[in-house]
């Protein structure tokens, strides 16, 4: 069986994974532990995938083991083992430090393709990134990504109807963007900086009606990938290239016969049209409203997107909890 031929129904058990590895998450709210709020997401979504009918590899997962070993680390089988072969790349909370500190901007994030068709940046940790909507995913070209910064703005901004000083930009506020920020401050364009939720930064920006144009900067090449699935979905535009961050990651990268001097489409990245992408809120975000407990029940918030459709549909859902007696 295809990807295709199981569709009708490999959306919403997508949904279902996010929405339980949410759940197991939302406990931890502004807890503090985040080695507490880490297992439990990605343990619940582990026996989550487990149950669906699929022959699932996870290309990108977990980097961080739980006692020596996660459910979700890069080569991971999951699924019952029936059913399409798939790609997975996952990420049970994109942004656990947010949760944990009760922020907005933590989500529960998957995406799925047919065997063979996602690429994998492991073992590199970092990724540099331009990322766009579909009203402006033509003006992108590779020389964007060693432009100065107002170069790449000013194609944007052209291509939107917009001034350059109109537009708004979301950067990780990490170090190693720093320069890139002063480079945008520069030029008048508005600025968001995050300080975690590299792949939810990536869904605001694809989404219309958010205010935000684009995304630039380094991130984590997980995530990178994770986005790249939702830019394949959404008809937006992406760039990406290897950005090591240390003597070490470098090389490991070179060992592994990784370029860091490629620079990636979404295309190349995600090499098919059949693209699943499913995304849970966690804590509250533009896109997502945050899960809440109620007394008899838990509420979620997901989006699930669909590439070959263009469908994005938003899902409200009530988990009921069994009260013991």
């Amino acid at each position: 069986m295809t990807l295709e031929e199981s569709s009708r129904n490999i959306g919403l058990d997508l949904v279902r994974v996010t929405e339980t590895a949410a759940l197991a998450a939302g406990h931890w709210l502004g807890s503090g532990d985040r080695e507490s709020a880490h297992r439990a997401a990605t343990r619940a979504m582990a026996s989550a995938l487990d149950t669906l009918d699929m022959d699932g590899v996870v290309v990108i997962g977990e980097e961080r083991p739980l006692n020596g070993h996660s459910p979700l680390c890069g080569g991971q089988k999951v699924g019952s083992g029936h059913g399409p072969e798939v790609d997975l790349v996952v990420d049970p909370i994109d942004g656990t430090d947010l949760l944990i500190r009760g922020q907005p901007g933590a989500i529960s994030v998957v995406g799925v393709t047919p065997r063979g068709t996602m690429w994998s940046p492991a073992p590199a940790q970092y990724m540099e990134k331009i990322i766009v909507d579909q009203e402006a995913a033509g003006a992108l070209v590779p020389e964007c990504l060693d432009a100065p910064a107002a170069w790449t703005l000013a194609l944007i901004a052209r291509v939107k109807r917009k001034a350059v000083r109109d537009l708004t930009v979301i950067v990780l506020d990490r170090n190693r963007n720093a320069s890139l920020v002063q480079e945008i401050r520069e030029t008048g364009a508005h600025i968001i900086l995050k300080e975690e939720g590299d792949c939810e930064g990536a869904l605001v920006t694809l989404s219309p009606d958010t205010g935000v144009d684009l995304l630039m900067g380094i991130g984590g090449a997980m995530q990178g990938v994770l986005a790249a699935c939702a830019v394949k979905a959404l008809n937006g535009g992406m760039l990406a290239r290897l950005a090591p961050q240390s003597a070490a990651e470098q090389a490991e990268i070179a060992e592994a016969g990784l370029d860091r001097k490629t620079i990636f489409t979404c295309n190349e990245l995600v090499k098919t049209d059949e693209v699943f992408f499913a995304a849970t809120g966690i804590t509250d975000s533009v896109l997502l409203r945050p899960m809440q407990f109620r007394s008899t029940y838990a509420e979620t918030h997901s989006l699930l997107i669909r590439s070959e459709t263009g469908t994005r549909r938003f899902i409200r859902a009530e988990h009921g909890i069994r009260v013991k007696p």
